[in-house]
């Protein structure tokens, strides 16, 4: 999440959130929006985290104005775009000019590949900086790339309540495509440290899992 309109934890203005919708999918274009991204994915040519970050390319107006799979299209086409899959011109004709496209995984894979997953943990030399208990401060950094710290819990201070191990770090794997380890923290953070006594429910707290390079130990 990248300093934009692509952050929105935390902002005011958007109204409450919408919980009525009832199926995965309201339309079926958003059905295959999903099939065709993950299709896509599974040809290797870039990871989760770039994808992610593919999706925050997208201007802050039309991000607001647009709905949630309509984000994905967006960073599909920009990937598909960027690793030379296809052209400007098939992209706004709909019409392939490769006759050797790229062969798509065959159905019955599916159900096997989605299974067993990627694992995002790692292994590394590296001591884990922080343990459970120990107060912490949440880095106030404003990055021009892909992080996975939100914009409203940088500069809060909470309290460690589990080491996750190390695991791949997302904001420089979406930008270079390198499996860096880094260690993982779920932190807990009070609701009045966070949105202060006035707008704070009582007896709230929020665990946010974050990565060390994201947080400062407090003295």
């Amino acid at each position: 999440m990248m300093n934009s309109t692509h952050d929105l934890g935390g902002t005011h203005g958007h109204g409450p959130i919408d919980r009525s919708q009832a199926v995965d999918f309201s339309n079926d274009w958003e059905r295959k929006i999903f099939g065709m991204t993950l299709a896509c994915g599974m040809l290797g040519k870039w990871n989760l985290d770039e994808s992610r970050h593919a999706r925050e390319t997208m201007k802050p107006g039309d991000y607001l104005n647009s709905s949630y799979y309509e984000h994905w299209l967006h960073g599909l086409e920009e990937l598909l775009l960027a690793k030379g899959l296809i052209s400007e011109q098939e992209l706004n004709s709909g019409i392939s000019e490769n006759g050797e496209a790229n062969r798509a995984v065959s159905v019955d894979r599916i159900p096997g590949i989605l299974g067993k997953g990627a694992p995002a943990s790692m292994k590394t030399d590296q001591k884990p900086g922080f343990h459970a208990g120990q107060a912490v401060r949440v880095r106030n950094f404003n990055p021009k790339s892909h992080t996975r710290a939100p914009r409203y819990i940088r500069g809060r201070q909470g309290v460690v309540v589990n080491h996750h191990g190390a695991h791949v770090f997302a904001d420089q794997h979406a930008g270079t495509g390198e499996k860096i380890p880094m260690h993982l923290y779920c932190v807990r953070f009070e609701a009045e440290e966070v949105w202060g006594t006035e707008d704070a429910e009582s007896r709230v707290a929020l665990h946010l899992d974050l990565f060390e390079p994201y947080l400062d130990a407090v003295q």
